[in-house]
């Protein structure tokens, strides 16, 4: 690959192992930059706006400057393509995707999203997909309204007469003017009939969008750093801006956008990252994540369906070509609370044992028979905690790595929504991009989403060290890319053009993991204020049902706090919270609340009043949580505005807790000789 780099732009140009190279994508750089020329002949673009013929030059020489790095890194994505293709097993199953039947993949869909019960044999009381029907956007709202209709028309067709709710009624309570998130902020109201009949030039627009997926663009010709809007849902932002760009040309608004560079924004409320929220609540995320998700795609135009597998026979043990889940069952009885496999976490031990300086890390691959050889000892020793890792050297283990990721009997990013990760080359801009992955990431399945970014912190390690690996982002992507997206589709078939563009967008894609990781394992707020809502519309029809019950109970506990009431639990005054904790000797603290007050001023009043043993929660261990009202559990960041977040669930209460059990990756890592007895 190398960047052509001249007043109009900068070309990524595709060696393709036929021996053609190809430039597959357009995108401006500075003016100025000086004439960089390729040293193969025949390039030329794929873009219809611009054919450059280029001249031929000497071949780089890859230490001799960080520009040789970029111009043969695609060479890199072939070579380790080959390499895959080479060493694969002639008896290793390809996934084979399930062909659905007529509404069967909308039938799932409602399926995942909660509402099954508005369709088929469990339709009947639909009190609960009304609840969170009702905290829907409009965009997500005739999303589902869309799937409902043609699986309802699929059912008559099959003649089965189960009563399906016509859900318009519901969605035209929601046609009023504005919405309002449970913080109060309004989220601007657009129209979502334009997304049902896509015009000609959209469809004109993305078709091209499937030929020509976005550059890659170079780290030197990145543009200035811009928030992620995560208050506000990705599809209705996408509407807003396909009306705004109505008049103006797409090719302007990718250029513009594809250069920019994005930060997770501040909010007072606080971050709310995966892993934060207690299980019943992310089940709710991941619910509205798929439905906006499908919404999304529905305004852009880009079909994102979810794939069915044919179940495989696996193996339900050993330690390549296990399934996810079975690894983390045999885990879990020899090191409680794991998360990421032993082996996995093993071997990234051992490529970091020997520093990560090392020049073509993860490029280089060790000698086959080795891993071959490696592959069967560790089969039959790892578990027994007597494999000797001094006979594996750092590249065994980097290849060790690449193939337990190949050999996973299903994808790491999930035959459901491999596909899905692939088609995200489609979406025009780095934004929509970024917004696509982040959803796709939180429907990950837990085992699936901790091993990837046990992978990504690792490819980033490694990153950080490019000034003498040599390796950077862009050489990282080049390589792992083929581990993570086509080693499961390796049997087929693509044309040429096909298959440049599939290895471009790939490697686009996964240079967006791994730079982006802290915005992608965020959950947007719009999405946490719709899980707020839902819990509040719960809570009334709850207290609707059993009035009577409540006020009893609310009568009896009224009587017994007047007898037994502690002095130091009274009614704390107006604009005063109280802070329980039951790990430490203060266990608990009335705390004035100010405008500066924040989660991690509140921790170090506790903190400061610890000494001996209790100074260990002071490296990380102890967060302060958000508990009940309109949320079932969140752990707060440190930087959380306490008054802000008060005044967004006052009925919460406010308690300092370790996370629940779970077993860090450096802390199994270091164990020797595969497991400790």
């Amino acid at each position: 690959m190398s960047w052509l780099s001249n007043s109009q732009g900068v070309v990524l140009t595709a060696y393709h192992p036929s021996g053609k190279d190809q430039a597959v994508g357009v995108s401006h750089a500075k003016a100025g930059d000086e004439d960089t020329s390729s040293r193969r002949h025949g390039e030329y673009t794929l873009n219809k706006e611009s054919s450059t013929k280029v001249s031929e030059k000497s071949v780089f020489n890859r230490s001799n400057s960080q520009d040789s790095l970029d111009e043969i890194s695609m060479e890199d994505y072939w070579t380790e393509l080959r390499s895959i293709q080479d060493n694969r097993q002639k008896d290793q199953a390809v996934v084979v995707v399930k062909e659905p039947d007529e509404g069967e993949l909308e039938e799932e869909w409602l399926k995942e999203a909660g509402l099954s019960n508005l369709f088929g044999e469990s339709a009947g009381d639909p009190q609960e997909s009304m609840v969170f029907l009702s905290t829907l956007t409009r965009t997500q709202a005739a999303a589902v309204q869309k799937r409902v209709e043609m699986v309802s028309q699929t059912l008559r067709k099959k003649n089965k007469p189960h009563q399906i709710p016509d859900v318009r009624d519901i969605f035209a309570q929601q046609t009023e003017a504005k919405e309002k998130a449970p913080d109060g902020t309004e989220i601007q109201s657009v129209r979502t009939n334009e997304n049902k009949h896509q015009g000609k030039d959209d469809q004109a627009s993305r078709l091209v969008a499937e030929q020509e997926p976005q550059p890659l663009v170079p780290e030197e010709a990145r543009g200035p750093e811009t928030d992620m809007n995560l208050e506000i849902s990705f599809a209705e932002q996408a509407l807003l801006q396909k009306e705004s760009t109505r008049d103006r040309t797409q090719k302007s608004k990718g250029d513009a956008t594809q250069l920019l560079s994005f930060r997770l924004p501040k909010d007072k409320t606080g971050t709310t990252k995966i892993g934060d929220l207690a299980p019943q609540d992310m089940k709710k995320v991941c619910c509205f994540a798929l439905v906006e998700l499908t919404a999304f795609s529905d305004v852009l135009g880009i079909e994102m369906k979810q794939e069915k597998a044919v179940k495989i026979k696996t193996k339900d043990s050993g330690v390549f070509g296990v399934p996810l889940t079975v690894l983390l069952e045999q885990d879990q009885k020899k090191v409680p609370g794991t998360r990421v496999p032993l082996i996995f976490q093993k071997l990234i031990s051992r490529i970091e044992e020997e520093g990560l300086k090392t020049e073509g890390l993860l490029r280089i691959p060790g000698a086959a028979n080795r891993i071959k050889n490696l592959c069967q000892e560790l089969e039959a020793k790892f578990y027994e905690g007597i494999f000797n890792w001094e006979n594996v050297k750092q590249h065994d283990a980097a290849s060790l790595l690449k193939l337990f990721i190949r050999e996973l009997p299903h994808p790491l990013l999930t035959v459901e929504h491999l596909r899905a990760f692939q088609d995200v080359q489609k979406l025009q801009t780095k934004r929509e991009q970024l917004q696509a992955l982040n959803l796709l990431v939180i429907l990950l399945p837990e085992a699936n989403r901790d091993t990837l970014k046990a992978l990504l912190e690792f490819l980033q390690r490694v990153i950080d060290n490019r000034e003498k690996n040599k390796m950077t982002v862009m050489n990282i992507a080049m390589v792992m890319a083929p581990n993570l997206f086509m080693c499961h589709t390796l049997g087929v078939k693509l044309n040429e053009q096909r298959e440049l563009a599939m290895a471009a967008g790939t490697a686009s894609i996964m240079h967006l993991l791994i730079k982006y990781q802290e915005i992608l394992w965020t959950i947007p707020k719009f999405i946490v204020n719709q899980v707020r809502k839902q819990n509040i519309e719960s809570q009334k029809k709850d207290k609707n049902a059993m009035k009577k019950l409540l006020k009893k109970m609310a009568y009896d506990r009224e009587k017994h706090e007047k007898q037994d009431r502690n002095p130091n639990d009274a009614d704390v005054p107006q604009g005063v919270i109280r802070v329980q904790a039951p790990r430490l000797s203060k266990v608990s603290m009335a705390i004035q609340l100010t405008e500066e007050l924040r989660a991690g001023d509140v921790l170090g009043r506790f903190f400061s009043q610890e000494s001996g043993v209790a100074q260990m929660f002071q490296k990380g261990e102890l967060f302060l949580y958000e508990i009940g009202g309109n949320i079932g559990e969140r752990c707060l960041d440190n930087d959380t505005y306490m008054k802000d977040l008060y005044q967004l669930n006052p009925s919460a209460e406010w308690v300092i807790k370790p996370k629940p059990a779970s077993r860090t990756y450096q802390a199994a890592a270091r164990q020797p000789g595969g497991l400790s007895s």
